[in-house]
């Protein structure tokens, strides 16, 4: 299904940014297995001791209202995945700052803390280099030998067990801190390979959304949104299969819309991923799926606009089990940039939609 773009609401510029906390913002590293690395020693954290690990490394502060968990892409480096983090934080607070008339449940206080997931991704900016990451990708996250889906599975499932209790008067929403994950590129293979693994935690319910969730598996991750994905198009009749609802709900615990850019204008996952597997991927041409079939729920696969950062989006537009968010009038770069806009992503209007998404997962009473 496809809408269209809501009246635009006109409100003033910022004068000037906001400066972000200095501890609003941590990292976790993977080494090309996938394994957790230790930010002490450089080496791979001993199975025994990952919970240790993570207790020690995540505590979320009890001033975040939102934790955010970001995964960088492709031909992003230690400092740069920092950066890129900022960049996308630095964004969101501007836009808030402001149209925050825009995000009415945001209004009470919104303050993120930023979980920054780095992993070796660079290469060269060629076809080849692609390729490789790729393939290293598929290495990480792959059954018997890759970690990474273990590990950030982990990850979610300590941060969804250590968020704030709405009881200590920290926080006004009933179910504590917000829990979002943020991808691009092959960050977002990582992500939602992540959410299959996560282990439940504790009881939960939706907030803000009207996804069913399945009795068995409350929900864990409120909103997970990939920029520029770099896998197929088909990749949930397959790969990621069970993050599509059941008749009765959600098995893997998500309790919120899973949000996908797309841009004809990403070379990297158009033209490149055309060669490279004889179909262009979900950052150029969007998710599809085909009729749901035993054991599946109807499809639930909406498509709009990336819209204007003065624009409202409609809770409608975004309360959905899959959306694709058509960017490509924004996420355009360069002729002469081999990619295209697979990375042209840091905008207002990015900015915009994350804190949307954010804003909807309130309930109406928060």
């Amino acid at each position: 299904m496809t809408e269209r773009s809501p009246r635009r609401v006109h409100t003033r510029r910022p004068v000037r940014p906001t400066a972000l906390a200095p501890d609003a913002l941590t990292t976790v590293d993977l080494d090309k297995d996938g394994w957790l690395v230790s930010a002490a020693t450089g080496r791979p954290v001993r199975a025994d001791r990952l919970a240790r690990y993570l207790a020690e490394r995540l505590s979320p502060p009890s001033w975040a209202t939102d934790i955010i968990v970001y995964v960088h892409g492709w031909r992003t480096g230690s400092r740069s995945a920092i950066r890129s983090a900022q960049r996308l934080l630095a964004l969101m607070d501007r836009q808030h700052t402001a149209r925050a008339t825009l995000y009415p449940g945001l209004r009470e206080r919104y303050a993120p803390w930023t979980v920054v997931v780095r992993w070796p991704s660079s290469s060269l900016i060629t076809k080849g280099g692609y390729e490789k990451i790729r393939e290293r990708a598929h290495a990480m996250s792959s059954g018997g030998t890759g970690y990474a889906p273990h590990v950030l599975g982990h990850l979610l499932g300590y941060l969804h067990a250590e968020r704030g209790d709405p009881a200590d008067r920290t926080l006004r929403t009933r179910g504590g801190q917000y829990l979002h994950l943020v991808g691009h590129s092959f960050g977002g293979r990582f992500l939602c390979e992540a959410v299959i693994r996560a282990a439940d935690t504790e009881q939960g319910g939706t907030l803000g959304w009207s996804t069913t969730v399945h009795p068995s598996r409350p929900f864990t991750v409120d909103t997970l949104t990939v920029f520029q994905m770099a896998a197929p198009t088909e990749a949930f009749e397959s790969l990621f299969k069970r993050l599509r609802p059941g008749p009765v709900g959600h098995t893997s615990p998500v309790g919120g819309p899973l949000v996908f850019t797309h841009s004809r204008f990403d070379r990297a996952t158009g033209f490149w991923h055309l060669l490279g597997e004889r179909k262009p991927g979900i950052g150029h041409s969007g998710m599809r799926l085909s009729r749901a079939g035993a054991g599946l729920a109807p499809n639930d696969v909406w498509a709009t606009r990336l819209l204007r950062a003065d624009t409202p989006y409609p809770h409608t537009s975004l309360d959905h089990a899959f959306v694709n968010v058509d960017a490509s009038w924004r996420y355009r770069s360069t002729r002469i940039n081999p990619v295209g806009a697979h990375s042209d992503f840091y905008h207002p209007e990015t900015a915009h939609l994350l804190l949307s998404l954010a804003d909807h997962s309130r309930p109406a009473s928060a």
